[in-house]
């Protein structure tokens, strides 16, 4: 059976999806961009889009008791690859900082993401 997951906590879907969907014991989330939840902002920097990506993940995912290391796959989405260095730092710290193993990823660079954002990140997780 599958459930939508929607929280207050992490940002509105700005098109017609679900910020999560829970199967049994997977969740997948949307693709997440890097809009503040409170002040309905976006960075400006790479760095600080991927740690607030990064962070409305973990909060959708708190939110349907999963956590961080739950995590098994992420797809990130950025427009300069250029910069991969950096979202591979925030990235990595992201993960350790949770006690997190890496989940399988792919990264793709894409012309252009929603918002004129720099970085969309997909992930789905598994729980026992």
């Amino acid at each position: 059976m599958n459930h939508i997951i929607e929280t207050k906590d992490a940002p509105k879907p700005i098109g017609p999806y679900s910020q999560a969907l829970k199967i049994d014991n997977f969740i997948i989330l949307s693709g997440q961009i890097p809009i503040d939840v409170i002040s309905n902002q976006i960075p400006e920097n790479i760095a600080e889009q991927t740690y607030l990506v990064l962070k409305n993940i973990k909060l959708i995912l708190v939110h349907a008791k999963f956590q961080v290391h739950n995590i098994i796959k992420t797809t990130v989405f950025t427009t300069d690859l250029k910069k991969i260095n950096i979202i591979n730092e925030i990235y990595k710290k992201f993960f350790i900082d949770n006690k997190s193993n890496f989940p399988a990823r792919s990264c793709v660079e894409v012309q252009k993401l929603p918002k004129n954002v720099k970085i969309e990140i997909e992930a789905m997780a598994f729980k026992k």
